[in-house]
């Protein structure tokens, strides 16, 4: 990104003034982006975890294959889920804060006496698919984020800052040559009239 500039002293003082917001603002962005950094490690494990316990409540789920096909699948129902919001390094990102089930009444004598846990490992897959679900979410939204804040870190430290330093140098190099020679053309005007002077001291 090329940095627009002009060779005087206003353009001089907006470098000078947007180089320091860059510098000031540069460790803010770098400790966000290590704090985005280890909420989406963490959130990686989260969802490793609840994969495994998943496989884990599945394979338990297997054990009773043969029995599934008495159950009556309509007597469970995620009824709602409750969410909150929560800012993680100044992300907004969805919190799972509890899941209802409807369970319509039924007969405990004429239904087989293993449905009840039939339901209670339902209730727990269930719970733990939404669970996964919701921290997969969390973190797409963390690794957005974090890429937009490492691009935001590379873009003011490796082009915006070297950029308007490089830009200020030239101004400064521009003006210093500028005065220099407006000195250099002073003298040899002085140097002329004295000349003239001593040459002619009617003058």
């Amino acid at each position: 990104m090329a940095i627009k500039f002009q060779y005087n002293k206003t353009s001089l003082q907006d470098l000078e003034k947007n180089l320091k917001m860059r510098v000031r603002t540069l460790p803010t962005i770098k400790n966000k982006e290590s704090a985005l950094r280890m909420e989406v490690k963490k959130s990686k494990d989260e969802a490793k975890d609840l994969e495994i316990k998943l496989e884990q409540e599945i394979a338990a789920y297997d054990k009773m294959m043969a029995l599934w096909s008495e159950f009556d699948p309509t007597l469970i129902k995620v009824k709602d889920v409750e969410l909150n919001v929560r800012k993680i390094a100044g992300v907004r990102v969805p919190v799972l804060s509890n899941i209802e089930f409807d369970i319509p009444p039924f007969s405990l004598f004429s239904a087989p006496s293993w449905y009840v846990d039939g339901l209670t490992i339902l209730i727990r897959m269930s719970r733990t698919a939404i669970e996964r679900d919701f921290t997969d979410m969390k973190l797409n939204l963390l690794e957005v984020a974090r890429k937009k804040t490492t691009q935001k870190v590379n873009l003011f430290e490796k082009v915006q800052i070297p950029g308007y330093q490089d830009a200020i140098r030239k101004i400064k190099r521009f003006m210093e040559d500028e005065e220099n020679l407006s000195k250099s053309s002073q003298k040899i005007m002085r140097a002329q009239q004295e000349k003239r002077k001593e040459e002619n001291p009617w003058l």
